[in-house]
């Protein structure tokens, strides 16, 4: 062995590398073929994941929320989709739904137009949520309240939850509307809310049925019973026995403060999409209605209410001190408010 590894000559000393065992030779092909097997399996693993993605943003995009469909372009940030957090809306997921609001004062139509609407299939119209305070008493209260109305979370006896294509509610101008009107405004508009402005062209007829209305919630001329609204000629025959008398030294100046109530609040949203209606022209051509549904883009329906009247006829037969009303706006821009401005 030594003879291989070393031998000297006269001028030189050789030094021999000794030969590599075949052991160590295969020992480091065998690591070099492990080290390319995991790299081609590692690539192999990464064109499968590759791959795979596609159909699992398939799956994803399957679980969407609903998008609308045939409708115009203008029409998208009124169309919602609402998830309700109290039930499901099963079948109708998908069916569209559109937000109003009715903005109104007190004893200008809203109650009997109120249940017109919600006489449709499809439209529920909450009431008067907002005649409780506590809803009302700041603009997180406000919205929150909204909030569940429009998620369809609402409940009340007008609510028709799952298939419902219209939802919202009346709002009287004196509850919180105009005192938060910069926020509410706001919201109607992120939230894609559409108004209703429904008032009264006759204010001293409005005025009539507010003082009437104030007595019967001391007085409870039906049977200790006070309502506002009736669904019989024989109890709105006994609740309009009761003839008002109006303060005609301050008369002109109340009907100018609901004026400019009126025009504030019209002012106020201009912004939010938005129809005005008169109760009087609801009175005297029903064909206003298809205009209210076309607006609210629900199907034509023939729309009804039980609620009767109570005020009718001549408004001489309506006051107590109907002389002294007459001689006050005579002549002055109201005088057009003692005439007969419909026929029931």
């Amino acid at each position: 062995m030594a003879d291989d590894l070393c031998f000297i000559t006269k001028d030189t000393l050789i030094i021999k590398a000794p030969k590599k065992s075949p052991l160590v030779l295969r020992m480091i092909v065998l690591v070099f073929a492990m080290v390319c097997g995991i790299y081609i399996c590692s690539m192999c693993l990464k064109q499968i994941s590759i791959r795979a993605k596609p159909k699992i943003v398939n799956l994803h995009l399957a679980h969407q929320p609903c998008q609308p469909t045939g409708i115009e372009q203008w029409e998208i940030p009124y169309v919602h989709f609402p998830t309700p957090k109290t039930y499901d809306r099963s079948e109708c997921a998908c069916n569209p739904v559109r937000f109003f609001a009715i903005l109104s004062m007190q004893r200008s139509g809203s109650g009997w137009f109120e249940t017109l609407l919600n006489s449709h299939t499809n439209v529920s119209s909450n009431g008067e949520i907002f005649s409780v305070k506590e809803r009302r008493d700041n603009i997180s209260a406000i919205e929150n309240t909204l909030d569940k109305v429009y998620n369809l979370d609402w409940f009340s006896s007008a609510s028709k939850n799952e298939c419902t294509s219209a939802v919202g509610f009346k709002w009287m101008l004196n509850q919180g509307l105009l005192g938060h009107h910069e926020e509410i405004r706001k919201y109607f508009n992120r939230r894609g809310v559409s108004a209703i402005f429904l008032f009264r062209r006759n204010l001293l007829r409005r005025m009539i049925s507010v003082l009437a209305n104030t007595y019967d919630r001391d007085a409870k001329l039906l049977n200790g019973t006070h309502k506002s609204h009736v669904h019989s000629a024989h109890e709105a025959e006994i609740l309009a026995r009761f003839k008002p008398t109006i303060n005609a030294t301050l008369l002109i100046p109340n009907l100018k403060t609901e004026e400019n109530t009126t025009a504030r609040a019209l002012e106020y949203f201009k912004s939010t999409r938005h129809i005005v209606l008169y109760y009087e022209d609801l009175i005297n051509n029903r064909t206003k209605l298809a205009d209210v549904l076309e607006f609210l883009r629900v199907p034509q329906q023939d729309l009804k209410s039980r609620q009767v009247k109570i005020h009718k006829g001549s408004l001489s037969e309506q006051v107590n001190n109907w002389d002294d009303i007459h001689s006050t706006l005579k002549g002055t821009q109201y005088e057009s408010y003692l005439q007969a401005d419909y026929h029931m």
